[in-house]
């Protein structure tokens, strides 16, 4: 196993971190882990090295507003001298946070579910704007301060899924020791992006990166196309290989979590993690992922650059992102996963923000460098999304 260094704490950790968001399960059933056979890959991967392993509160449970089973089953998992070997990851449901006295309840509360005295990596989960604003007013950084003080957490981090704006205000607010991103080839100018990942590591924060293989669709099902540019290529390796070495390429990742749900994924991992040095990639490996990411782009839809010279919208709705998300589908969508694409946009665009909330007074237009014609293409969107 190959270790990193994250950021400023030091500390030095595995390439590859198990996310325990995707575990085995029972009869489809996301509250029901296959625990025998989820240890087994959890042990084995600590076994071979990793050290970093991640959950959050909702984490195999219904939904976002309770929790969920994968902390519980974590703290079952690393018993027997385990969690002396790994540092441990978990997140505050940042969602649920109502009272200044609800962080401590809620990191209480995943002290006991974990079976531990004190978390490593604490995240606070899914920063966005209208999420971020509530808890600066309730006082965030005085929790985290006290939390570390009295040894319930080492290290402060996020976990982030909105703006590069929004992302920058987050990381220069508070002396976070890290942050964790959604990156992969497709995401380098989506959320964080290549230009967060830079900024918070020129500010000394270790980056995560969550969504290495985006849940799975750049490894299964990928557009004919798309395979067809990766089997003419001279240099053979499976999907899975490009994808992940491409995001440790970057000598400014510290670690990449992955969540597998078979062992063979855990293998797999493992060796593709075992070799996988910053700046590693060849010249002629990098040209065939360019190929490949002018392939997917080529599939987009809407000529948007996300530059915001439409923003803001008089009747509050995030262009930019609504293109997105538009986009995203048009470029990975097939019969298998459009359905979670679609869900995607009602998760991760408030329903404040969303394409039918145009009322088409087209002052967006006027201002918009690529000439889009926004207010029809916002139609467009609303009738995939509706």
């Amino acid at each position: 196993m190959l270790y990193r260094k994250l950021g400023k704490t030091n500390e030095k950790v595995s390439a590859l971190g198990f996310g325990c968001m995707r575990l085995p399960i029972i009869d489809g059933d996301v509250t029901k882990i296959d625990e025998e056979k989820a240890i087994e890959m959890i042990h084995h991967a600590i076994d071979e090295g990793v050290n970093y392993v991640d959950t959050a509160y909702p984490y195999h449970g219904t939904g976002m507003a309770s929790s969920g089973e994968s902390e519980p089953f974590v703290g079952r998992a690393l018993k027997d001298g385990y969690r002396e070997k790994v540092n441990l990851a978990t997140k505050l449901p940042s969602w649920l946070i109502k009272t200044r006295e609800d962080m401590d309840t809620y990191l209480n509360e995943q002290l006991e579910r974990l079976q531990t005295d004190k978390i490593d990596f604490y995240l606070v989960h899914s920063l966005n704007r209208g999420v971020w604003e509530n808890l600066k007013k309730l006082g965030i950084d005085e929790f985290l301060n006290s939390a570390i003080k009295d040894g319930r957490i080492r290290y402060a981090g996020f976990s982030f899924h909105d703006d590069l704006a929004i992302f920058k205000e987050i990381v220069d607010y508070y002396d976070w020791s890290f942050c964790q991103i959604q990156y992969n080839y497709l995401d380098e100018k989506f959320q964080a992006g290549t230009e967060g990942l830079k900024y918070a590591t020129d500010k000394g924060l270790g980056v995560v990166i969550m969504e290495p293989l985006r849940g799975g669709k750049l490894i299964e099902d990928l557009p004919e196309v798309v395979t067809n540019a990766f089997d003419k290529a001279e240099i053979k390796k499976s999907p899975v290989e490009w994808a992940l070495k491409w995001v440790w390429n970057y000598p400014e990742v510290s670690v990449v979590l992955s969540g597998m749900t078979e062992m063979e994924h855990v293998n797999e991992n493992l060796r593709i993690a075992s070799v996988a040095l910053p700046n590693s990639l060849t010249e002629k490996e990098l040209e065939i992922m360019d190929d490949v990411k002018k392939i997917y782009r080529e599939r987009t839809k809407i000529n948007c650059t996300g530059c915001q010279y439409c923003m803001p919208c008089p009747a509050g709705v995030n262009i930019p992102k609504n293109f997105t998300f538009y986009n995203q589908y048009h470029m990975l969508a097939t019969p298998k996963t459009e359905g979670e694409l679609k869900a995607h946009y009602n998760i991760f665009v408030d329903a404040s923000e969303r394409s039918d909330k145009c009322v088409a007074c087209g002052k967006c237009e006027e201002h918009c460098p690529q000439g889009i014609k926004i207010r029809d293409e916002l139609k467009n969107v609303k009738a995939l999304f509706a």
